[in-house]
């Protein structure tokens, strides 16, 4: 019996093998001092340092996307950039299959990203590959402006709009009337609790601190605010209520997805998809390097 091979980035993700240091540095000088040699004696950064992190995603933003100008806010998070463009070519591919197998480009395809965070990422990668046009949904008033700040700065605004949410509701009073969307996409809060998102942190760097005991790890590398890293209920009761008020926009969105962190949530999932009607739905598995991901998409539309 032939174990499955894991998923590993998509082939149209432009972070394939090794890093370009060398590229990287030329085009943002500052990352130089942020370099190090790792155990295996090559070049790298220094994950656990989130000044490090957040450098290191403006060089490869300048470098391989052509965005000239990206900071956030302190504490806001600094998201893993070559597991972000995954998600969105493999919406692409979502989209292709209805189209021939050609990927629709242009402004005309219209993406909501539900919860666009300081960091704007999504819709820079995606109006980057595809020329795609955003809409950025948040209920946080800082991550907009600093979301504001970055479409503003490199040109984006005829790109990417921005819109403050409401708290209580994820779709309502963000989705107009008249609007159409070919997808929405989606980075949940993935824990319940702050406590349950230090934890992750802390199993994840488990291996770091055997490795040096005496250093001093962060509580969190790729930063995050409340909002971004937790929500009552977790992951699944965001999702199960994402999924329920997508109902009513059902004829407004071609495709909704979300990205879904534990596989142990899938069959909740599953069963809320049901409930609302969805007519189709997909569970699509990425990778990058030992970490698994996947996003789940439905439509109520045939």
């Amino acid at each position: 019996m032939t174990t499955p091979a894991k998923p590993t980035l998509h082939p149209r993700n432009r972070h394939q093998g090794r890093y370009d240091f060398p590229k990287l540095i030329k085009s943002s000088p500052e990352l130089a001092q942020f370099v190090i040699i790792n155990p295996y004696g090559k070049e790298s950064i220094d994950f656990a340092n989130p000044a490090a992190v957040k450098v290191f995603n403006r060089a490869l933003l300048r470098a391989l996307y052509g965005i000239q100008h990206w900071d956030i806010p302190e504490g806001y998070l600094c998201p893993p950039i070559p597991g972000r463009a995954d998600y969105l070519h493999c919406l692409a591919d979502l989209l292709a299959a209805e189209h021939g197998g050609e990927i629709p480009r242009g402004n005309a395809v219209r993406v909501l990203d539900i919860g666009v965070g300081a960091n704007v990422i999504y819709p820079l990668l995606g109006h980057s590959d595809y020329r795609w046009q955003f809409v950025g949904s948040d209920i946080d008033t800082v991550a907009l402006a600093s979301a504001k700040a970055i479409v503003q700065a490199n040109g984006l605004d005829k790109a990417v709009s921005l819109r403050l949410a409401n708290p209580k509701t994820i779709l309502q009073g963000v989705i107009q009337a008249d609007e159409r969307f070919d997808l929405t996409l989606c980075n949940p809060p993935f824990h319940a609790s702050l406590a349950e998102a230090t934890k992750g942190s802390q199993r994840k760097w488990r291996a770091l601190g055997k490795a040096d005991p005496k250093r001093k790890l962060p509580v969190l590398n790729f930063g995050g605010q409340n909002n971004e890293l937790w929500c009552e209920g977790g992951e699944i009761r965001f999702t199960t209520q994402l999924i329920a008020e997508s109902a009513a926009f059902g004829q407004q969105v071609r495709w909704f997805s979300t990205l879904v962190s534990k596989a142990s949530n899938l069959p909740g999932i599953q069963a809320a998809l049901k409930k609302a009607g969805a007519l189709n739905s997909k569970v699509v598995e990425m990778g990058q390097g030992q970490k698994q991901s996947r996003f789940v998409a439905w439509t109520f539309q045939r």
